[in-house]
C-alpha cells in the first residue's frame, strides 16, 4: 500500500517536474522570439533614419537645384534684354544714318 503511495507520488513529482521544464521551455523560447523581435526593430528603425537622411540630403539638393534654375533664368533674362538693346541700337543706328558704330 505504501508502494503504491510512493509510485504515485513519484509519478506526480515527475509530471510536475516535466511541466516545469516545458514552462521553462516556453519562457526561454519566448524571450529569444522577444529579443528576435527587438533585434528587428532595431533594424528597422535604423533603416528608417538612414531613408529619412537620404530624404533630407535629396530634398535639399532640390532646393539647390532650383535656386540655381532660377538663377539661371534670371542670367538668361538678362541676356535676352542686352541682345533686345543691341539690336534696337543697331537698328537706330541704321535709321539714323549708321555713322556710329557699336
Amino acid at each position: 500500500m505504501f508502494r503504491s503511495i510512493e509510485d504515485r507520488a513519484r509519478a506526480s513529482e515527475a509530471r510536475a517536474e516535466a511541466a516545469e521544464q516545458a514552462q521553462l521551455e516556453i519562457i526561454n523560447a519566448t524571450e529569444r522570439k522577444l529579443r528576435d523581435a527587438s533585434r528587428a526593430l532595431e533594424e528597422a528603425r535604423r533603416r528608417i533614419e538612414a531613408q529619412q537622411e537620404q530624404l533630407e540630403a535629396l530634398e535639399f539638393r532640390a532646393q539647390v537645384a532650383e535656386a540655381e534654375a532660377r538663377e539661371a533664368r534670371q542670367s538668361l533674362a538678362l541676356v535676352e534684354d542686352a541682345i533686345r538693346r543691341r539690336l534696337l541700337l543697331t537698328a537706330d543706328q541704321i535709321d539714323n544714318g549708321g555713322s556710329a558704330v557699336a
